[in-house]
């Protein structure tokens, strides 16, 4: 195979696997959502919270925007730290009602999940 030939495969899975990196993120984007309780379960209709299991999808996609540094196009790249800001702000706003409120001290954090300096 030549070297155009397999720059001509990369740039195809490049852009096959587009769509399913984007729908990845926007997983753990809903997931945190619902888990936040900002939106009703799509299963069950009913809103619940849970900061522990919002921090998790957060912090997995923290973890994945670490593990494919470099790899990602631009718009990826944008889409991703766009949705881990949202969603940090969101969860530190969700932890700040519950630090006023009479919430379980598991789920009480005023530490948004992992961030970069």
């Amino acid at each position: 195979m030549s070297d155009e030939e397999k720059q001509r495969k990369e740039a195809e899975e490049m852009i096959n696997n587009a769509p399913k990196f984007v729908q990845l993120v926007l997983s753990f984007h809903a997931a945190a959502w619902q888990q936040m309780g900002k939106v009703a379960s799509v299963i069950t209709g009913e809103v619940d919270r849970n900061l522990i299991a919002a921090k998790h999808s957060i912090d997995m996609l923290a973890m994945l925007e670490e593990k494919t540094k470099g790899n990602l196009t631009e718009d990826e790249e944008k889409y991703l730290k766009h949705a881990l800001y949202e969603l940090r702000m969101n969860y530190l706003d969700e932890a700040k009602k519950d630090s006023e409120g009479d919430e379980s001290e598991e789920e009480k954090s005023d530490e948004p999940p992992e961030t970069k300096e």
